[in-house]
């Protein structure tokens, strides 16, 4: 059951929680492939996921930034379970990537850290440290020029045309992530206590919505504000504020304001000359057409040259598409300090 070709380990670490996948990479499956009641997936050319794992706990992030050892101590477990699982033997990980969210402004610890760990109790000796928006780039686009944008309870915008990344948004929902999951359910909050208050700009539907889930809104600031994942909390909202749209006029007009914001982000990071892919990637956008359809008309309108596509995979595949190209020392994604790092030991 041992698979085939060089193995690479992916992690993709986000707002509310993080995934490790083991894949075999060399072209096409070989050997007997993944154990029984394990499917095989296609994660990119020449890139076959054998293991996986999903844990709903975010990576937590405090005033050193980024907790460099609380991921050492879980994903080092967990990948070698994957590498058991999928019968590797005494086979590592050729090569891993690891996608986190706040990677630029948070990340000094793990990049500290995370060489040296993964190096000792893995022996991986090619590593790649990105921005959770490199990963999305490189699995919504496969590598290739264009702009991501990857929007779930955070947004940030990236493009690059493989000489330089352009980068917008991504400040995190106390100082942007204009548009995310966390600043739409923000807004409806916000539309919600104006109602309770009399104010106008308010909404009736929101108020109930929020007061179905939270509780009297009155209590929200005490349950709210001392919450370290209260990003989270917020954007767990963004879901009523897409069912409030279609019948009230506020919430339609969060998510009009919000796809403005979106495409903006997206025109400031586009390659120059405005022709090229724009993929839209991250749990945001399954609320569906009461954000998507504005969106579409904002993207027209800001970036008319440029051509909507689907995302090809998500920001998992993409570390395992970023973890292939340094195992077959062919990366084609730009470094730059802070966004993309790799080592090679």
């Amino acid at each position: 059951m041992r698979p085939g070709g060089a193995l690479v380990l992916g992690v993709d670490s986000g707002g509310s929680g993080f995934r490790v996948a083991l894949a075999a990479v060399d072209g096409a499956p070989h050997g007997d492939g993944p154990p029984a009641g394990r499917s095989a997936a296609v994660a990119g050319p020449g890139v076959r996921v054998v293991g996986s794992r999903a844990f709903g706990t975010p990576v937590p992030t405090g005033p050193g930034g980024i907790d460099a050892e609380w991921l050492v101590e879980r994903l080092v477990p967990v990948a070698r379970e994957l590498l058991d699982d999928a019968g590797a033997g005494e086979r590592r990980p050729v090569a891993a990537a690891v996608g986190a969210a706040g990677m630029a402004g948070l990340g000094d610890r793990l990049r500290a850290v995370l060489p040296g760990a993964l190096r000792d109790a893995l022996g991986v000796r090619r590593l790649a440290l990105a921005s959770d928006a490199v990963t999305a780039h490189a699995g919504a686009l496969g590598g290739a020029p264009g702009t991501v944008v990857a929007a779930g309870t955070g947004l940030v915008a990236l493009g690059t045309d493989l000489v330089r990344w352009r980068r917008a948004d991504g400040w995190g929902h106390l100082l942007g992530d204009c548009g995310s999951g966390a600043w739409i359910g923000r807004a409806g909050l916000e539309a919600a206590l104006r109602a309770h208050d009399g104010r106008r700009g308010g909404s009736a539907a929101l108020l109930a919505r929020a007061e179905a889930l939270f509780g009297p809104v009155t209590g929200l600031p005490g349950r709210l504000y001392p919450r370290p994942d209260r990003a989270a909390v917020l954007a767990s909202f963004a879901p009523e504020v897409a069912r409030c749209a279609a019948d009230d006029p506020v919430a339609a007009d969060v998510l009009a304001c919000a796809a403005r914001h979106i495409a903006e982000a997206a025109a400031a990071v586009h390659p120059a000359g405005g022709a090229g892919d724009v993929a839209l990637t991250g749990g945001l956008f399954r609320i569906g057409d009461p954000l998507l359809v504005p969106l579409r008309d904002e993207l027209e309108r800001q970036l008319p040259e440029a051509r909507p596509v689907s995302a090809a995979g998500d920001p998992l595949s993409g570390a395992l598409t970023v973890a292939a190209a340094l195992a077959a020392d062919s990366p084609t994604l730009p470094p730059e300090p802070g966004l993309l790092d790799t080592y090679d030991d």
